[in-house]
């Protein structure tokens, strides 16, 4: 049995035509026709061929649309696709062109639904019109283990439009729920594959390389939603943090982690200093010390660089060796 393949939709031109230029015409027809009936008062056939003209002008009028800045309008005819019109406007066409979006049934999840502008949510309905306008979705706090299996809570917002009209009819049931659901996912994807902060090296983690996963969070987005016709400009992490059940204990540790960062810079400088103090006096011939002296004045100089209380020396009075 032959498997059946997905078609995917490619957006062409739509036709169509001034919409004055038929507008005009047309009313200018009507109002001929109704002062013919005034007038003459025609009956029978006459009569019948004059109202005939009449709902047929009338009927004209019901293709014409107009089209704002960053809109568009998908032409359908009897379930084909016919073109899409993108050029700000008057315009019109073909009056048969359906007037309704297919599959486009209000059919959003019930969380997803309240979420979603009331703009964004009526902006492809109404004559297969869609908007072609930058749209920001803010995502809610989703609670996911990062790749060392750490609870956290992290949200994103994403910046996107519809590139391609035919893909975002015809390719997917309802692009305004495939965005968001999608967008989910591939988060709590990107939070599976970093770490929140415990990095080894130079691994990336969510806390501290947040351009680099905002960029990988953007790609996979695009990947995912370049189906529905949809060209991701922006994606970037708007909270990240720790679970609420160890968040004390993660703040605990990285109080730990800063303290033994700053014990280390401190070591580190007081080790430079003494051996600063040793070698100027050694340079400079101020005094000779044994290795017992040099021992013992490392430990103070040490002692005097590394506490965290104020230190009070001794002033020895005697001799060096007393």
């Amino acid at each position: 049995m032959a498997e059946e393949r997905h078609v995917v939709n490619v957006e062409r031109v739509g036709s169509a035509v001034n919409g004055w230029a038929v507008l005009l015409p047309d009313l200018a027809a009507i109002g001929a026709l109704a002062v013919l009936i005034v007038l003459k008062k025609p009956e029978g056939w006459p009569l019948f061929w004059i109202l005939l003209a009449i709902v047929v002008a009338a009927f004209q009028l019901n293709g014409l649309f107009s089209l704002q800045p960053n809109e568009a309008r998908v032409l359908i005819l009897f379930g084909e696709y016919k073109g899409t019109v993108r050029t700000s406007g008057f315009w019109w066409a073909n009056p048969l062109y359906s007037g309704s979006r297919p599959g486009a049934s209000g059919m959003l999840t019930a969380g997803l639904e309240n979420k979603m502008p009331r703009r964004t949510r009526a902006a492809s309905l109404g004559r297969n019109k869609i908007s072609l306008r930058a749209r920001t979705l803010n995502g809610d706090h989703l609670k996911v283990n990062d790749k060392r299996g750490n609870p956290i809570e992290i949200a994103a917002v994403v910046v996107w439009r519809i590139s391609d009209t035919a893909q975002a009819f015809f390719d997917v049931d309802d692009y305004e729920n495939y965005v968001p659901v999608q967008s989910e996912s591939a988060l709590r994807h990107i939070a599976n594959l970093y770490s929140y902060d415990d990095g080894e090296g130079t691994e990336t983690t969510l806390r501290s390389n947040p351009e680099e996963v905002s960029e990988a969070l953007r790609a996979e987005l695009q990947e995912r939603l370049a189906k529905a016709g949809v060209v991701v400009d922006e994606a970037r992490l708007t909270h990240l943090a720790y679970a609420p059940e160890i968040a004390q204990v993660m703040l605990r540790r990285q109080q730990a982690e800063a303290v033994i960062a700053a014990r280390q810079k401190i070591v580190h400088g007081a080790v430079s200093m003494v051996a600063m103090a040793l070698s100027e006096l050694a340079d400079k011939g101020v005094v000779e010390l044994d290795d017992e002296r040099k021992a013992a004045m490392v430990s103070n100089l040490m002692v005097v660089l590394c506490s965290e209380s104020e230190v009070h020396p001794v002033v020895n009075t005697g001799t060096l060796y007393n």
